[in-house]
């Protein structure tokens, strides 16, 4: 009997739209709450309110999905003719949510909820979603597809400027190490998720200095092979495009491209201004190629 894989992620994936709906995959919200004004990302706030927000020193904090919503989600993939469900979810130390999905997975039999760990956010998880509805649609089985969404989540690699520490010291989301660069109100950090934890990676002085460093460092983590690639921001277009270009520049061997605002919850812990950048590296095309 062939499997049918349905693929399920969180709203801090950042996918485009389009690709959500073209590859049938779900997703569950997280929450954003603005004063105590309760939104679920993606549906009914936007990223420019959660910039606008924190401009305005308003308190925004965010929240996961319960495992009840997960499960439900869970369960109206399987009645729709799913046998199996592969769930892939933000870095567990960043948030719960990788925790509630767990949860959610164990009300169903053994191995047909499988919960996958991203190990970061935003396009970084979205490139393991992607991987994981790209096989299932190819007729992978549940094994396979797991497989293709951690496969990716190996090679992928999380970079990023932001112009002041303020809110990922608010929400908890850095290290003491990393919270040392705020020490000196000159200094610009450059940050890098590990294993689902923000550190540090270099200080530079000025933000044109961090943002051309920045792209260095990707080009750098993307070599000369095949790579996806994707550039973030929070309310700082001019900013992504200006790195999205110079990066079409420096890596050879680009396939996929996205410059994409990040989305309300992953906004509200970095901050208007934010520059990310992802490296997927497409390692079974590099091995092709050098046959």
């Amino acid at each position: 009997m062939v499997e049918q894989i349905a693929v399920v992620t969180d709203s801090t994936a950042d996918l485009p739209a389009e690709l959500i709906a073209e590859l049938g995959v779900r997703v569950v919200p997280l929450r954003v709450n603005i004063d105590g004004r309760a939104a679920l990302d993606g549906v009914d706030v936007t990223p420019h309110e959660v910039a606008e927000a924190l401009r305005a020193k308003a308190i925004v904090t965010t929240s996961r999905p319960s495992p009840a919503e997960f499960a439900a989600t869970y369960q109206r993939c399987l009645d729709a003719g799913a046998s199996h469900v592969v769930s892939v979810h933000l870095a567990a130390p960043l948030s719960g949510t990788w925790e509630s999905a767990t949860l959610a997975a164990q009300d169903f039999g053994h191995g047909v909820v499988r919960v996958v760990d991203s190990r970061s956010t935003a396009m970084a998880l979205g490139f393991a979603v992607l991987a994981a509805a790209r096989s299932a649609r190819a007729g992978a089985t549940a094994a396979q597809v797991q497989g293709a969404a951690t496969a990716t989540v190996d090679n992928t690699r999380t970079l990023f400027y932001v112009d002041t520490l303020e809110y990922l010291r608010r929400g908890g989301r850095i290290g003491t190490a990393t919270a040392l660069l705020a020490t000196s109100l000159a200094v610009k950090p450059l940050l890098q998720m590990v294993e689902g934890r923000v550190v540090a990676l270099e200080k530079v002085r000025t933000p044109s200095k961090a943002l051309a460093r920045l792209v260095q460092l990707t080009a750098a983590a993307a070599g000369p092979g095949p790579v996806d690639l994707a550039v973030h921001h929070l309310d700082a277009f001019e900013r992504a495009e200006a790195v999205a270009a110079q990066l079409r520049a420096a890596v050879p061997q680009i396939g996929e491209l996205y410059v994409a605002e990040l989305g309300a919850v992953v906004g509200a812990h970095l901050g208007p201004g934010v520059i990310g950048t992802v490296v997927a590296t497409r390692k079974e095309d590099t091995l092709e190629g050098t046959k």
